[in-house]
């Protein structure tokens, strides 16, 4: 144990319990430092996806676990992509599982300080691709997977570490494949964690999201086909024409704004610390989308809970002819729709399709996943309250949607009371640069979660 975390635990008069099975895990600042160590070493693990290359990440894991006398399988779902899991046998209680995914999004060295891959240290941060989207959430969930094996203690129920491929292209060589074809990886879950949800500090208050649902991607394709021809002499129709129409009645008829349940409960815990300015319309957000001068100003100041507030559907690609004095044949189109997890999704796209009738545009489904929401009603939820109660008295939980999708989606599916959770704390305004440039981690939040996570971990299995 830490003398930091010793302090702390002695200050919060922890259970003798709770501090009894600190003593009996290998030192926590051996951990953290440990962790530091494997996070720099695998951010330099190139799985960007496309390709991904996944297998890379398998291999780093292997060469841990061999060391560490773990039994583990894995297998490609496709060449280079790979997936890795390993089981810790307890007894008879709901299994937990810790999931990740390996791969990152791309990142453009021109427009980083430092290269995307390095996993330097510098100015009391660790940086690199996937620092927090989440290679350092998979670090810390392997260093609470490792801290169990180590310390021998028998488990009142079996842990499960799971490394996936392909989280961030959908999941489809993944997590959504190993469903599909080794379901025996997920027999006798009941608990998971995944990404979505962390610590936040705002003034003297942390605030801890959890991420029990999110909203439904449906990723749609829109083309066109008519009459090519010469840029010179357009005609009053054409391919392009037909998709511009329709990307315009997108764009000017958003879908209407709805609060569902489980945003209402969000945005209801966070107007308790919310100023004066905006308490009240989340404190009643039902109420407040009803000023038609409301959403615009939400979506000014918090884009990303204004989108919690309705469907949408941004448009992200567009393609037509391949020279300038070229009508083309055909024009295309797609959209990144996202959708409250309370209706299907058949329901949305019924809804676009309506809208575009006429324009002479088809609908193509590219993706569409089922809407999903696990309760607040587990002992794993509990655990989290309980622990980053005392570890951080005055400190609060909150249940979170999130405007991404993750893997989560696919266990929930299965019926597995799934949450978006790392005990990582940073300051509201620190930029995390996820899928974005200089991405980073502070390296003392960082270890405060590693060691935060076993303590939530521990305190569920034994």
């Amino acid at each position: 144990m830490t003398l930091k975390l010793l302090r702390k635990c002695l200050a919060l008069s922890l259970p003798v319990a709770f501090l009894m099975v600190f003593s009996q895990t290998a030192s926590a600042q051996s951990l953290e430092d440990e962790a530091v160590e494997w996070l720099q070493e695998f951010i330099r693990v190139d799985t960007v996806n496309p390709p991904g290359n996944e297998t890379r990440a398998v291999e780093f894991y292997r060469e841990i676990f061999d060391a560490e006398g773990i039994e583990y399988d894995w297998v490609e779902s496709a060449p280079g992509r790979g997936n890795i899991w390993a089981r810790l046998e307890g007894g008879d209680e709901p299994g937990l599982m810790l999931l990740q995914h390996t791969d990152v999004v791309p990142a453009d060295k021109e427009f980083w300080t430092t290269d995307p891959l390095s996993g330097e240290l510098r100015d009391g941060y660790i940086l690199g691709r996937g620092a927090r989207d989440m290679k350092g959430t998979g670090i810390a969930h392997l260093a609470t997977f490792l801290s169990l094996h180590r310390s021998g203690r028998a488990l009142n129920r079996d842990v499960v570490f799971l490394a996936t491929a392909d989280e961030e292209a959908g999941g489809f060589y993944g997590a959504g494949w190993l469903i599909e074809n080794r379901p025996e990886i997920f027999e006798g879950i009941g608990l998971l964690i995944n990404e979505g949800g962390a610590g936040s500090i705002s003034g003297d208050e942390i605030v801890f999201g959890v991420e029990v649902t999110q909203k439904v991607p449906v990723w749609l394709r829109l083309s066109a086909i008519d009459v090519p021809g010469h840029g010179s002499s357009p005609r009053a129709t054409t391919s392009v024409l037909r998709i511009v129409e329709a990307l315009n009645r997108i764009k000017e008829n958003p879908f209407e704004p709805r609060i569902i349940p489980a945003v209402d409960a969000y945005f209801s815990g966070l107007a308790v610390s919310m100023d004066d300015d905006w308490a009240p319309a989340y404190a009643d957000m039902a109420r407040a989308i009803t000023d038609p001068e409301f959403l615009p100003a939400l979506q000014d100041f918090r884009p990303g809970h204004h989108a919690l507030t309705r469907d949408i559907c941004s448009i992200t690609r567009m393609g037509g002819s391949s020279k300038i004095n070229t009508i083309p044949p055909e024009a295309w189109a797609e959209l990144d729709c996202r959708m409250l997890p309370d209706r299907p999704a058949e329901e949305l796209i019924a809804d676009v399709e309506a809208l575009l009738e006429g324009t002479g545009v088809k609908v193509d489904v590219i993706m569409a996943f089922t809407p999903a929401i696990s309760t607040t009603n587990s002992t794993l939820f509990e655990s989290i309250v309980n622990v980053t109660g005392e570890l951080y008295p005055g400190s609060r939980v909150l249940s979170a949607v999130s405007t991404g999708f993750t893997d989560s989606h696919f266990t929930r599916d299965l019926g597995i009371v799934s949450y978006g959770f790392s005990p990582v704390i940073t300051r509201a305004d620190d930029p995390t640069g996820v899928h974005g440039n200089d991405e980073r981690i502070p390296v003392e939040a960082f270890r405060a979660g590693v060691t935060d996570l076993g303590a939530i971990v521990r305190n569920l299995v034994h």
